[in-house]
C-alpha cells in the first residue's frame, strides 16, 4: 500500500522530537506503558456497562517482549483497541489531543520543551527516539478486521489490513536504531517500568529469553527458555495507605500519570469514610500547563468508580478555576453505569466536589504558613486563574479570598488581604485598590502619591480578570474595597490646602476646557487629590471604566463610548500657565495633550495617536 505523508505539523514534530527535544529516552516506554493503561482502563468500562462485552472473559495486561538477538521490543495490550480512521488520525494527522497547540508552545529550550510532550499528549511519537521503524498492529473492540500502521518516522506512514490474535487490543513493535540496543535487554526495560511505571493499575509482564544451565562439569551445557515475570505492583496507587507510600511513590505516580517531566509542587491524598466513600489524590504541578487559558483545556482530574475508569473528559470534576489540578477522584457510592448527563446533576459528586475544594483551598492555605517558597511559586503561577472562583463560586469566596494574593504600595512582594487589613490604620476605614494594564502602569498612577501621602496602602490589580471579579468582592470582614479611581472616592480628601479654588480665572479655564474637550470627556474639574502630575483620569461612578472598556473591544464586543473624567492638578505649574493663555487653539492643543498624556499614564492609547504623536513638536 502507498505511503501516506505525514501532515506538516506530524513531521515537524517528530523531527523535534528525534533530533533536540528528549535528553532521556527512556521516557518513549513511560510515554506507551501510559497510553496501553488507558487503552485498557476504557475496556475495562466497556466490559462493565455494555452489553455486547459484559459475558467476555477480560483479564487487562500488558505484555512486554525483548528480542535481543533481532534489538526489537513489543508493548502488547489486550485494551480498548484502534480502528483504522482512529489509526489514522491519532498517528498520522493532527491528533485532536494538541499537536498544533503543543508546536506553538515550544520555547527552544529542549527541556522545557520535552516537559510539553505528554501534556499535549503526543507522546507516542517519542518512540521515533530510539527507532528506526515502528510497527503498529491494533484491533478495536467490537470490530473483525484488524489494522496495521507502519512508519520509520521521516518518510510517513501506511496502514493495511493485518491478522491480529483474535482479540481487541493494541501491538507495538519496535525495531530499534543500533545507538539505542540497549533498550531491547532485560535489566533495561525492568528498570525503567519499576522506576516510571510500578504503579500502572494494570500487570505488566516482561517477556525475555532466561539463560539456563544443564549437566555438570565438562557435560554442563547453556541454553534459552522463554520465560515471563511480572515487574510492577499493579495496585492503583491512590488505593493505597499513606502509611506505607513515600514521597517517591507519589512522585513517580505523578511522571506517569500526569506525562510531567517536573516533580509535582505539592501533593494531597484523602480518603473519606462515613456517608460518601471516595479517595481523592490531587497534584499541583511546578508550572501551569499551557493550555490554562485556552477553551478547550484538557480537563486534569480523571474519574474512577470502585477503581474503574469512568471519564477524564469532563470539566465538572472540580471547579473551571481549579482546571490546573492533576489527580484522580475515586468514588465508592457512583453507579459504574453513570452518563456525562447524570455527573453533572448527581448529589453524590457534587458532596464530593464541594469536599474536594475545601480540601484544596485548605492545603493551598496550609502551603502559605508551611512553606513560603513554594507558595511564591504558586502565586506567580495559578494567583490569576484563581481569581475566577470569585466571580462565580460564592460558597467559596472566602477561602478563596484567604488564598489569592496581591500587589501594593507596602513593597514589591504579593500580600494577602488579611496582611493589608492589619497594617489598617484606626482611621483608614476602607480597602484601596487600583486596576491596569500592568504592574509598572498602576505602580505609575499619579493618583497613588496622595495615598501614599496618607500613609494608606493601595492594592496594585494589573490581571485583566481583577476589573470583573473585585467589584464583585464588595468587602473583606467587613471593610468594603473601594478603587481609587472612581469619582466619589476624593471625598477622602479634605480641600483646606485650596486644591480646588472658586475663583472666576480658574473657573473660566474649567469651562473652556470642557468645552474644549466635550466630545472625549464626561467632566473637566480640580482634584483633590493630585500631588505631583498636572491631570489624571477617573471613572465615574456608575459608567463602564476605561479598562473595562478597552477589554470588551478587544473581545469584539460593542460597547458604549466612555467618557473619563478628567482632574486638573491647580497647583501644577502646567495648570498656573493655561490660567495665562489667551488663545483659544493654543489652550485646545495643551488640554488635549494634558487628557492624552493622562491616557497614556492609564495605559491606554490616546483616542487619535496620530495627532497626540504631532502636539509636542508643535507645541515646542
Amino acid at each position: 500500500m502507498a505511503k501516506k505523508p505525514f501532515k506538516a505539523e506530524v513531521d515537524r514534530l517528530l523531527k523535534l522530537i528525534i533530533h533536540s527535544l528528549y535528553s532521556n529516552t527512556e521516557i518513549f516506554l513511560r510515554e506507551l506503558i501510559s497510553n496501553a493503561s488507558d487503552a485498557l482502563d476504557k475496556m475495562k468500562l466497556l466490559t462493565l456497562i455494555e452489553d455486547q462485552f459484559k459475558n467476555e472473559d477480560f483479564s487487562p495486561r500488558i505484555d512486554i517482549e525483548i528480542d535481543e538477538e533481532n534489538h526489537t521490543l513489543t508493548i502488547t495490550d489486550n485494551g480498548v483497541g484502534m480502528s483504522e480512521n482512529e489509526l489514522n488520525t491519532n498517528l498520522g494527522q493532527i491528533a485532536h489531543s494538541g499537536t498544533a497547540e503543543f508546536l506553538e508552545k515550544l520555547t527552544g529550550d529542549s527541556k522545557k520543551d520535552s516537559n510539553l510532550i505528554g501534556q499535549f499528549g503526543v507522546g507516542f511519537y517519542s518512540v521515533f527516539m530510539v527507532a528506526k521503524s515502528v510497527l503498529v498492529r491494533s484491533l478495536r473492540a467490537g470490530e473483525t478486521q484488524a489494522h496495521s500502521w507502519e512508519s520509520d518516522g521521516t518518510t510517513g506512514y501506511s496502514i493495511e489490513k493485518c491478522d491480529f490474535n483474535g482479540k481487541h487490543g493494541t501491538s507495538i513493535l519496535i525495531h530499534l536504531t543500533e545507538e539505542h540496543y540497549e533498550f531491547a535487554t532485560r535489566w533495561r526495560v525492568q528498570n525503567i517500568i519499576e522506576r516510571y511505571s510500578n504503579h500502572i493499575a494494570f500487570p505488566i509482564f516482561l517477556h525475555y529469553q532466561e539463560t539456563k544451565f544443564e549437566g555438570e562439569g565438562e557435560n554442563r551445557t547453556e541454553f534459552k527458555q522463554p520465560a515471563e515475570e511480572q515487574v510492577n505492583s499493579a495496585q492503583a496507587l491512590w488505593t493505597r495507605s499513606k502509611s506505607e507510600l513515600k514521597e517517591e511513590d507519589y512522585i513517580n505516580f505523578y511522571h506517569t500519570f500526569a506525562h510531567d517531566q517536573e516533580d509535582p509542587l505539592f501533593y494531597s491524598h484523602t480518603k473519606a469514610e462515613g456517608n460518601l466513600e471516595y479517595t481523592t489524590l490531587f497534584y499541583i504541578p511546578q508550572k501551569a500547563p499551557m493550555d490554562l487559558y485556552q477553551a478547550n483545556y484538557q480537563a486534569g482530574v480523571k474519574l474512577y468508580v470502585k477503581r474503574v475508569f469512568i471519564t477524564d473528559d469532563d470539566k465538572e470534576l472540580l471547579p473551571i478555576y481549579l482546571r490546573f489540578v492533576r489527580g484522580v477522584i475515586d468514588s465508592q457510592d457512583l453507579p459504574l453505569n453513570v452518563s456525562r448527563e447524570i455527573l453533572q446533576q448527581n448529589r453524590i459528586l457534587a458532596n464530593i466536589r464541594s469536599a474536594s475544594v475545601k480540601k484544596l483551598l485548605g492545603e493551598f492555605r496550609k502551603l502559605a504558613e508551611t512553606d513560603k517558597e513554594k507558595f511564591k511559586i504558586f502565586v506567580e503561577q495559578y494567583n490569576r486563574v484563581l481569581k475566577e472562583g470569585l466571580y462565580n463560586d460564592f460558597a467559596h469566596k472566602e477561602d478563596l479570598l484567604s488564598v489569592i494574593r496581591f500587589k501594593s504600595t507596602h513593597g514589591e512582594d504579593w500580600v494577602s488581604l488579611a496582611e493589608y487589613k492589619d497594617r489598617m490604620s484606626d482611621e483608614q476605614k476602607d480597602i484601596y485598590y487600583i486596576t491596569g494594564q500592568n504592574e509598572q502602569v498602576v505602580r505609575s498612577n499619579p493618583l497613588l502619591a496622595a495615598y501614599k501621602k496618607k500613609g494608606y496602602e493601595v492594592l496594585l490589580l494589573s490581571d485583566e480578570i481583577d476589573e470583573f471579579v473585585i467589584p464583585m468582592v464588595r468587602e473583606y470582614q467587613g471593610k468594603p474595597l473601594k478603587a481609587i479611581n472612581l469619582s466619589e472616592n476624593d471625598s477622602l480628601f479634605d480641600d483646606d490646602g485650596g486644591a480646588v479654588p472658586d475663583d472666576e480665572k480658574h473657573k473660566e479655564l474649567l469651562e473652556k476646557l470642557k468645552k474644549q474637550l466635550e466630545d472625549r470627556v464626561q467632566e473637566v474639574r480640580y482634584s483633590k487629590r493630585l500631588e505631583e502630575a498636572p491631570a489624571a483620569l477617573v471613572n465615574s461612578q456608575d459608567g463602564l471604566s476605561m479598562q473595562m472598556n478597552r477589554m470588551f473591544k478587544m473581545m469584539g464586543q460593542e460597547t458604549p463610548e466612555v467618557k473619563p473624567i478628567l482632574e486638573l492638578n491647580a497647583k501644577h505649574p502646567v495648570i498656573e500657565k493655561l490660567l495665562l493663555m489667551d488663545s483659544e487653539a493654543e489652550l485646545k492643543d495643551y488640554g488635549v495633550m494634558l487628557l492624552d498624556a493622562a491616557y497614556l499614564a492609564e495605559g491606554l492609547l490616546p483616542k487619535e495617536p496620530h495627532i497626540f504623536a504631532k502636539l509636542p513638536f508643535k507645541l515646542l
